[in-house]
């Protein structure tokens, strides 16, 4: 079972269907309590990082998040919920992320339209399990003013480039992250999905690379 994390702040009844699509049992939940009755977990985000951090923590998610992130199993940010994966978010300030990863996220340099949105081509920098079967440059799509820079490079899985090059994929250990939406990235965002899903469905936690 595979739970999609509603803090009010995602498109839950799209990912939920995606991944229903191709073939895997998910669970919108409403409640931190319900972490313990899933396998894998989406985080999903749209919005601004310390609106999104805010309504996690007066849900009571931050902690359960975490525990769950320590606990081995398969855990997917999209989106935002990509980027509250870090430490920090400059959005409208300095805020603190969820620190799963060490890193920060940061504006698009002047010049460029924001928000990023769109179809743009993944350069799929290492081989991962989250990515198996995707083609180098395959498209996604993306809506987003803001991008992560991670502290450690070799969390960097694939890069997109709006201008400047910026990570689309992370992941360590069991923690990823897509800046795009996979569930409105059909063929391959499917592919995502079922890959997330077949990660899920093991029953060895495997490495990020």
């Amino acid at each position: 079972m595979i739970g999609i994390v509603d803090y009010g702040r995602g498109n839950l009844r799209s990912v939920e269907k995606a991944l229903e699509k191709v073939g895997f049992e998910a669970t919108i939940m409403a409640s931190p309590e319900e972490l313990s009755s899933v396998n894998g977990l989406i985080l999903p985000g749209v919005g601004a990082f310390a609106d999104a951090m805010q309504a996690l923590e007066q849900g009571g998610w931050i902690e359960p998040l975490t525990q769950f992130a320590r606990s081995g199993r398969p855990f997917l940010g999209i989106c935002l919920g990509m980027q509250i994966l870090f430490e920090i978010g400059e959005e409208h300030g300095e805020h603190a992320g969820l620190g799963l990863l060490t890193g920060r996220v940061v504006k698009f340099p002047p010049g460029r339209k924001v928000p990023h949105m769109g179809w743009n081509s993944l350069r799929l920098e290492q081989p991962s399990h989250l990515l198996e079967g995707i083609p180098n440059e395959s498209y996604f799509y993306f809506v987003h003013s803001y991008y992560a820079e991670p502290g450690e490079k070799k969390d960097i899985v694939a890069t997109s480039d709006y201008g400047v090059v910026f990570p689309a994929v992370v992941g360590k250990d069991n923690v990823w992250g897509a800046q795009f939406h996979p569930e409105k990235s059909s063929p391959w965002g499917l592919q995502i999905l079922t890959n997330f899903g077949k990660w899920v469905n093991e029953d060895d936690t495997l490495s990020s690379h």
